[in-house]
């Protein structure tokens, strides 16, 4: 009888200690959600600072909460400088990904979290990570142009600076349309370095195009691009001129793709619609 008795004392202790964990827990989800709702209005605000602050706190109440988690990291985000490559810039950088990162070990193919990682790459001039995340982006939804296109347009960047580097050694300024007049140890060096960075980019740029037939941007750099192929021509005229007859028929894709892009946003903001 006193066995009973001390096993059903037991058995009532554990049963209340367990009520007021559920109790605590439940308790902790509704602060970790008044934090995630102070979080936001700050966000919405631009008070980045202010709502890290909320956001952390909401994780810490309730460290499963993936919609806290998500947030804490884009507030992180929203406070990486463009091309600043200081310390405390870089740790910023680092916690973002590392937050959206979190997301991604929960869901692998969570769009916003690989977009915003490669994003935050892309920003702090990492640029072939940056397209590995973009490339992540595409393994999951194959017709996103955007993600297409900013693989096109990093590898144009690239492109570009390695470029007008080879050239300013050579005492040459870029002309954007093949310097002929550099030398051809200058050519040799800027196609040993840059073609197959054109090679990806035109890859993926004509994908963006192909998704999104009127995708101006897109467009605009397959001229870029295509300028600096022409950069490879090393006294060959005949290439030169083909490059050159490609950037220049892009360029004119991009004005008539503007034109129609801009008459379907006067018809939408005049009729609500947009006709097809």
């Amino acid at each position: 009888m006193i066995r009973s008795m001390t096993l059903t004392a037991r058995i009532s202790a554990t049963a209340a200690l367990l009520v007021l964990m559920i109790s605590a827990t439940g308790c902790n989800k509704l602060r970790s959600r008044d934090q995630l709702v102070k979080g936001i209005a700050a966000f919405k605000n631009a008070q980045y600072e202010v709502a890290t602050n909320h956001f952390q706190k909401a994780v810490e109440l309730d460290p499963n909460d993936a919609t806290s988690k998500l947030y804490l990291a884009t507030a992180y985000s929203s406070q990486v400088v463009p091309n600043m490559e200081t310390p405390e810039n870089m740790k910023i950088a680092q916690k973002a990904i590392d937050g959206f990162q979190e997301v991604l070990n929960r869901d692998p193919k969570d769009l916003t979290a690989l977009k915003q990682i490669a994003s935050i790459y892309r920003q702090t001039k990492r640029s072939d990570m940056a397209k590995q995340y973009e490339q992540k982006v595409i393994d999951v939804d194959p017709n996103d142009a955007e993600a297409n296109y900013t693989i096109g347009a990093v590898d144009w960047i690239d492109e570009y600076k390695n470029a007008t580097t080879i050239l300013a050694a050579d005492g040459i300024k870029e002309d954007g349309e093949g310097n002929v007049k550099m030398s051809k140890a200058a050519c040799a060096k800027i196609k040993a370095v840059n073609q197959p960075l054109v090679e990806e980019g035109l890859k993926f740029l004509h994908r963006a195009v192909e998704i999104n037939p009127t995708y101006e941007d897109a467009m605009s750099y397959l001229n870029l691009t295509y300028r600096r192929q022409a950069d490879f021509a090393c006294g060959d005229t005949v290439a030169l001129k083909a490059s050159l007859a490609k950037a220049d028929e892009w360029n004119q894709k991009a004005m008539g793709a503007r034109k129609i892009n801009e008459q379907k946003k006067e018809e939408k903001a005049t009729h609500g619609v947009v006709s097809q």
